[in-house]
């Protein structure tokens, strides 16, 4: 079968005991990033093989390790960090099972905008998760169509486009809207920042920001 199994987004000891037996225990495992996950198998005794599956190659992939599993292999996926398939590697490989009658058991553990959504002090009884904004073109059209949005909304990005994004949300959706940015989850330099959109540009255009963001906007009231 196959396993997806989330990984810490920071501290090593927030992987679950049930993650580590079965990383130990299943034929391979599949990483998106073979450097990250090594130093997590290390840091647990896995000696488990470990090869690569990424963006970039599990178009070409998903076919031969299904087959693998048909052929009995247990097999785990593991991203560099959190939960396969949210905003990362998985779901290709997750359909192509499903379509060949594979079982597929994803575990639970980490997710970044978990900790994120519940420490933004917004309210988290529901909302949509939207993931990175388009890189290239779409990204105006893409804030625009959660301009009516309601429900709390969560975002993540990177360092570097933090105060881009921010100054896009404060043109679409105001620059009073209620926000939310944390960085570094579970990590030790973990960091929270709430204020109104205005105030969050503000922040980081005077302190430049560092580690990995997930951004929570309040939605429209």
């Amino acid at each position: 079968m196959l396993y997806l199994i989330p990984t810490p987004v920071g501290n090593l000891e927030d992987i679950t005991l049930r993650a580590i037996r079965l990383l130990k225990e299943v034929d391979l495992i599949l990483a998106e990033d073979t450097r990250t996950t090594n130093i997590l198998l290390k840091h647990f005794n896995i000696k488990t093989k470990c090869v690569s599956h990424h963006k970039f190659n599990e178009h070409q992939n998903v076919e031969q390790i299904s087959e693998k599993i048909l052929a009995s292999a247990n097999i785990a996926l593991v991203t560099e960090a959190g939960t396969p398939a949210i905003s990362d590697p998985g779901f290709l490989l997750v359909r192509a099972c499903v379509q060949k009658d594979i079982r597929v058991e994803c575990l639970p553990g980490a997710t970044a905008f978990v900790p994120a959504l519940v420490n933004s002090a917004l309210p988290c009884e529901r909302f949509c998760f939207e993931g990175f904004l388009p890189q290239k073109k779409g990204k105006m059209s893409f804030v625009n169509a959660l301009k009516e949005e309601t429900r709390t909304m969560i975002f993540y990005e990177s360092p570097f486009r933090i105060v881009k994004t921010l100054t896009l949300f404060a043109e679409v959706f105001g620059e009073e809207r209620k926000a939310s940015v944390s960085r570094e989850i579970s990590k030790k330099f973990e960091e929270t920042t709430r204020g109104t959109i205005a105030e969050l540009i503000k922040h980081f255009s005077e302190k430049p920001p560092k580690g990995e963001f997930v951004i929570v906007v309040a939605g429209k009231f």
